[in-house]
């Protein structure tokens, strides 16, 4: 673009060179007038060319000026509103934890943002007005952003599916979005009885699944009172790994009788487990836990040769 001006300013210089070169004769033969006049014409043309040719460049100049603005402008700046992909489509949320799906619209001027639930085309909000008799949902809305947010208070199982959020174009836009709401699950391996020889070490281990984020915190208790990890009995410990799946590990070393009784695992974001176990001082039940594992009393090729003995009897 810039060279393109340049040479436009060359042609006016030029243009103004030439004209200032021209030389008036006034007592000239009448051959030297014609000739003269001759040279006028032929430079009158030329001049009429080279401003042809400027305005051309100046044209190209504007038209490549033009070109680079449309380019440098976002995508689809010059169709109307449209939805910004980058914005997660999928939204996990706890029972009874408040759900927000974002919806961001782009140029959106003067046209109104709705949502609308899926699995019963029911229409639930318009603008930032709710248009359900279910007042767990509320459209929000900041001035001076992009951002329309459907609020769905105390979330159930059965709120989970698919939201469409709809731009009142003609014909009507639309972005879904896939809201999951889940109950975090709690488990502890080997209940809900376990069976603990006196002396070994008691292993016992929860697990949280289906927790968007994992617990804060996880509470121990032994026969509804909170473990004190610090008492002089000593060898309590617990191991705590937080991610998707959120485990904890209580240990208790060389157990002991007392140490029987119903244990309770509580996560602060989930429902608790209880496991009741027994500290056995050299009775033998049909399954012991040695360490964290359980083991059978009757060692698998024991039940085999039993089996096979049976089959050929018959």
């Amino acid at each position: 673009m810039d060279g393109l001006l340049a040479c436009a300013c060359l042609v006016l210089l030029f243009l103004c060179s030439g004209r200032s070169q021209e030389t008036y004769y006034p007592h000239a033969p009448s051959d030297a007038v014609v000739h003269l006049e001759a040279q006028q014409q032929q430079r009158h043309g030329e001049h009429e060319q080279l401003q042809v040719a400027a305005a051309a460049a100046v044209v190209a100049s504007s038209e490549q000026q033009q070109q680079q603005q449309l380019d440098e402008e976002p995508p689809y700046s010059f169709r109307g509103p449209y939805f910004d992909t980058s914005v997660s489509n999928n939204v996990t949320a706890l029972v009874g934890k408040t759900a927000y799906l974002k919806c961001r619209v782009k140029n959106l001027a003067n046209r109104t943002v709705s949502w609308v639930r899926h699995h019963d085309i029911h229409l639930l909000t318009v603008g930032r007005y709710t248009y359900t008799s279910d007042q767990r949902f509320v459209a929000s809305h900041s001035p001076q952003t992009e951002d329309w947010t459907l609020q769905v208070r105390y979330p159930q199982l059965r709120d989970s599916g698919i939201y469409e959020c709809q731009v009142s174009t003609t014909p009507p836009i639309g972005h879904s979005m896939y809201l999951s709401v889940v109950e975090p699950n709690t488990t502890i391996v080997g209940g809900p009885d376990m069976f603990i020889n006196k002396g070994s070490t008691m292993n016992l281990t929860c697990i949280v699944h289906h927790s968007p984020e994992p617990p804060p915190a996880i509470y121990w208790t032994h026969n509804e009172e909170e473990i004190n990890y610090d008492s002089p009995r000593g060898g309590v410990s617990v191991i705590t790994e937080k991610g998707d799946v959120t485990t904890s590990y209580l240990l208790i070393q060389r157990a002991k009788e007392p140490d029987s009784g119903k244990y309770t695992c509580n996560p602060s974001n989930a429902n608790p487990e209880t496991v009741v176990v027994h500290v056995l001082n050299g009775e033998h039940p049909a399954a012991m836990q040695h360490g964290g594992q359980l083991r059978l009393e009757y060692p698998f090729f024991v039940v085999l040769f039993s089996f096979l003995v049976a089959v050929l009897a018959l």
